[in-house]
């Protein structure tokens, strides 16, 4: 249900058309939780279904029109409702942490590439969010932009606080996993000094 509540909060900041929160979902929640187009759509069909948000056409070109959605004041409950919700973890799925554990069975060179990527990987995770939490914390990123003109000011430094503490910690997570990975790195060495 997560990428409902995403749509939701999306929808906090101005009516989209499903165009435009395909678009916004990849340049903001979408580091965070990542969705397809083909998944959004039928999603906010879903939604407007449910009585979350409501759908109004808007005129697109000459003789054509979208579908530009709003969030409901149910939305906004049900959108308050999973903000108020303790989350329950999910187990692990990690193929790159479980492939290091048989480390043994790979060529000493494969598994440093291997290791070498995810460096290259994180690296570029943390070059990508480093640049986003700057622009939420100047509000020159769009999305942040639109959110503060549609909320009183009170209300302006929560809004980016909170934004700016969610990519410190997606860039303290890709931080660990490039200094795991130098460690592994050394360690490969260490166990196979001939190769």
């Amino acid at each position: 249900m997560s990428l409902r509540h995403a749509l939701l909060a999306m929808l906090t900041a101005e009516p989209m058309t499903g165009y435009d929160a395909a678009k916004r979902f990849e340049a903001s929640v979408g580091h965070v939780w990542h969705a397809p187009d083909s998944q959004i759509y039928p999603e906010l069909r879903k939604m407007e279904k449910d009585g979350l948000i409501a759908g109004e056409q808007v005129r697109w070109g000459p003789r054509s029109t979208k579908t530009r959605y709003s969030i409901t004041d149910d939305g906004i409950g049900a959108l308050r409702d999973w903000m108020n919700t303790t989350l329950e973890y999910q187990p692990v799925r990690d193929p790159v942490h479980l492939q290091a554990a048989y480390y043994e069975w790979a060529d000493p060179e494969c598994a440093r590439d291997h290791l070498r990527r995810h460096i290259d990987y994180h690296q570029q995770q943390v070059d990508q969010w480093v640049a986003m939490r700057e622009t939420i914390l100047a509000t020159t990123h769009p999305n942040i932009a639109k959110r503060l003109e549609k909320y009183p000011a009170a209300d302006h430094e929560k809004i980016v606080a909170y934004k700016a503490f969610t990519y410190e910690g997606l860039i303290d997570k890709s931080r660990a996993e490039i200094a795991w990975a130098r460690r592994g790195l050394d360690l490969v060495d260490s166990l196979n000094p001939d190769n």
